[in-house]
């Protein structure tokens, strides 16, 4: 049950800040990503300090795994979204932000409910089929059927393989593939 919460906030964190890019316009979206971020981390160093701070601490208690540094994941997103908006067009940082709210989360609790088939750091084929099939329907709004399948099988790939955590480098990844795509094809 607190992995079905867990990436439940994920998604609809990842989610929230997909739709605030593609509200909002450019220069109020890289002001507010960046604002949310920098107050993050202040918030993070009142609760490494030993401060309750209210909605925030209990969420980060019953929200993150067992890591020395709360809310480490959200913060690695808003780094990746901050930089993929500074560095890439709106059309191209929606999909890569959407492709790994949908993509981490579905992969997740596909693989600990399914999971039979251990492909790679404990990652099942179940899992990640499971979470870019989902991610190829989820892109479809913004992509073509093409491009969502190609961008859900390259987040699928970097999720497996990255030895750096994965927050930090989908978008990233995502938004470089979908700028070269156009010339791919």
């Amino acid at each position: 049950m607190r992995e079905i919460v867990r990436q439940l906030i994920h998604l609809c964190f990842g989610l929230g800040i997909a739709w605030l890019v593609l509200l909002l316009d450019h220069t109020t979206a890289i002001s507010v990503i960046a604002g949310t971020l920098l107050i993050g981390v202040v918030l993070v160093d009142l609760i490494l300090r030993g401060y309750t701070v209210p909605v925030l601490s209990p969420l980060v208690q019953f929200g993150d795994r067992c890591d020395p540094l709360p809310g480490k994941g959200a913060f690695f997103f808003g780094v990746s979204a901050l930089a993929c908006i500074i560095l890439f067009p709106v059309s191209i940082v929606v999909p890569a932000l959407v492709a790994l709210a949908v993509l981490d989360s579905v992969t997740t609790l596909a693989g600990k409910r399914f999971g039979r088939h251990r492909i790679h750091n404990g990652k099942s084929w179940e899992g990640s089929l499971s979470g870019i099939a989902v991610t190829v329907l989820c892109l479809l709004p913004f992509l073509s059927l093409p491009g969502a399948v190609v961008a859900s099988v390259c987040a699928g790939i970097i999720e497996l393989f990255s030895p750096v955590d994965d927050n930090l480098v989908i978008p990233v990844g995502v938004c470089i593939l979908l700028t070269l795509l156009p010339a791919l094809l």
